[in-house]
Parts: structure tokens; sequence; C-alpha cells
């Protein structure tokens, strides 16, 4: 009895034990500290773009010559007294043409800022027979420039911003390098009544087979050296005078030659066609056997065999193709017997 008296007992005080922890309040978490505000990003506003050079500011101050014993030469210009004929402004920072003597023949302009040619400063200059403008940044020469100057033969505007030929070029003129422009138009006509025009230079410009007329070259009667290397040309040109010598095509994307393209030729002695898109089926058979070609260009093409050439030819140049074997006859087409070592006309003259 009295055991269960104490069991019994000890069960209620478990209990009453069990009741007061549960009320006991239970401690709390302690708080999360709250996350740090992100500092808004600083940064630092660029500085303020300086506004772009302007003219005069963007190029140095013209340069001022010599004092001259001839009262009509310009300040910025230097006159010579043992070439009275010759007028030197080159490497002046000039923006345009000085008023140009009329006793001047020989014209150096070269290496200014020049950007446009207008005919004010030529009204006397009727007896210029050299023009040199290259390295300029001319974008427009007037028509009447050329009126003023008739008996001009040597013009010379490379390295400028023109992006058509001249209009209205001197008929005299026998050689016109107009390299490292913007050309991408040639007007109707523009070599025209251009007979005498013995080197005609075009490359490092914009070119295309749409931008040249059949008729282009036709009257250069007196052509030797035509020169449209570094364009964007896929087609031969077409109608070049018969009598042409150098014909430099380099760097174009040219993929075909007529068969009968050098056919008529009468002078044609070197002939340039590096970097372009030939294979051996854009490039017939015999193409380059002619007579009096001497130099063949054909390197970085895409050629697998070598073409038939002249036995006149003296240099050949086919580095950088896919040919993978050479016909020796082909190169060297007549044996190396006693008989035909007497006779020089026979022997090949590759070298």
């Amino acid at each position: 009895m009295k055991t269960g008296v104490g069991l019994y007992t000890a069960l209620v005080l478990c209990l009453l034990m069990g009741t007061v922890f549960l009320q006991r309040p239970r401690p709390k978490k302690p708080p999360k500290p709250p996350k740090p505000s992100k500092r808004p990003s600083f940064k630092p506003a660029p500085p303020p773009k300086e506004p772009e050079p302007q003219e005069p500011t963007d190029f140095p101050p013209p340069v001022v010559g010599p004092p001259s014993m001839f009262p009509d030469c310009p300040r910025e210009c230097f006159c010579p007294a043992s070439f009275p004929n010759a007028l030197y402004c080159e490497n002046r920072n000039l923006r345009t043409v000085p008023v140009i003597p009329s006793r001047v023949q020989y014209l150096y302009l070269q290496n200014n800022y020049i950007s446009e040619v207008t005919a004010e400063p030529f009204n006397n200059a009727t007896e210029l027979r050299w023009v040199n403008m290259a390295n300029n940044r001319i974008k427009k020469v007037d028509k009447q420039v050329f009126e003023k100057v008739p008996g001009l033969l040597f013009l010379y505007m490379e390295r400028n911003q023109l992006k058509e030929v001249p209009d209205d070029l001197p008929a005299g003129l026998e050689q016109l390098r107009l390299s490292h422009n913007q050309i991408s138009k040639i007007p109707s006509g523009a070599f025209g009544k251009m007979e005498h025009l013995a080197l005609l230079d075009l490359h490092h410009n914009k070119l295309s087979d749409s931008d040249m007329g059949k008729n282009t070259f036709k009257d250069l009667k007196n052509l030797v050296q035509l020169n449209l290397a570094h364009n964007i040309l896929k087609k031969m040109p077409a109608n070049i005078p018969n009598g042409i010598a150098q014909l430099f095509l380099d760097r174009n994307n040219i993929d075909n030659i007529p068969k009968d393209y050098f056919q008529g030729f009468s002078n044609l002695a070197f002939v340039r066609l590096n970097y372009n898109q030939l294979s051996d089926k854009g490039v017939p058979k015999a193409v380059f056997n002619v007579s009096t070609l001497l130099d063949l260009h054909l390197a970085h093409n895409q050629l697998t065999s070598v073409p038939l050439f002249n036995p006149q030819l003296e240099h050949l140049h086919l580095n950088h193709n896919s040919i993978e074997s050479i016909n020796g006859t082909q190169l060297c087409p007549f044996s190396l017997s006693s008989e035909s070592l007497t006779d020089e006309a026979l022997m090949p003259r590759l070298r």
C-alpha cells in the first residue's frame, strides 16, 4: 500500500514539474542584425570632351618663305633666282593655292593641307607645264582650273581625297597620277581628247567594273603604262590601247581573262596580275603566248599548272599558287643541242 502511494506521489510530481517547465518563457533568439544598406555606387562623371579642333587650330600655321628678288613671289613660297620659272610651295602648311605668277612653269604644292583647288590663283598661270599637288586633302577641283593651263603636261594629284577623275583635263597631258585617292567614278569621255597621255596611274582607288565604260581608255592612243592595281575589278578592263607596254592589275578580284584579250598588242612587255583570283579555268591555255611579253607576274593566285608562254619571256613569277608539278619541256621547249645553241633566236630567254 505504501509502495503504491509513493509511486502515485512521484507521478504527480513529474506531471507538475512538466507543466511548470512548459510554462517557462523560452528565451528569444537574438534578432538578426539588419543588413547593411548598399551604398549607392558612385561613378565619377567622365570629363567633358574637348571640342574637335577646328581650322585653323588643327593645322600648324603656314610657313613664310625667305624674302625674294621677285616681287610677284608669294610670301609662303620660295622663288629661287637660279630657277625663275619654278615656284616651290611644298611643305608650307598651306590651306589654299597661292596666286601663281605668269612666269611659272613648274609648280610644287605637295605636302600641304589644301582641300579645294579653285580657278582664281591660276588666272595668269598660262605657262604651267608641271603641277605637283600630291599629299594634300583635295576633294574638289573646279572645272575652270584646267582651262587656265592648256599647256599642262604633268599633273600629280596622288594621295588626296578625290572621288572621281577631274573633268576637262588638258588635252596635252602626258602624265596623270591619281593614285591613293577614293576614286570610284570616271566621267564619260574623261580621257576622250587625251591622245598624248603616256602614263595613267589610278592604283589604290575604289574602281569597279561598272565605274569604267567600254570606251574609257579607247582614245588613249599613245598610252604606255596603265596602272589599275589595288582596286575592286573583277574583269579585265575593256578596250585597252593596242600600243600599251605596261599593264598593272595587281590586287584586284579578277578571276577570268578572255581568250583573245591580248591579241593585237604590239608592244606589251610587262603584265602584272599578282593577288587576284585566277585559276586554271579562268586562264585560257595560250592567252599569255605574246611575242613581245618580257615580264609576267601571276603570284598569289589559284593556279595549279604553269600557263603557256612565248619563248621571248624573260621573267615569270608564279610564287604562292597551288602548282604541284612543272613540265620541264614546257619551260624549255627546245633541245639544247649544238645546232640550237648556235641560233640565239631559238634559245628560250627565261631567266
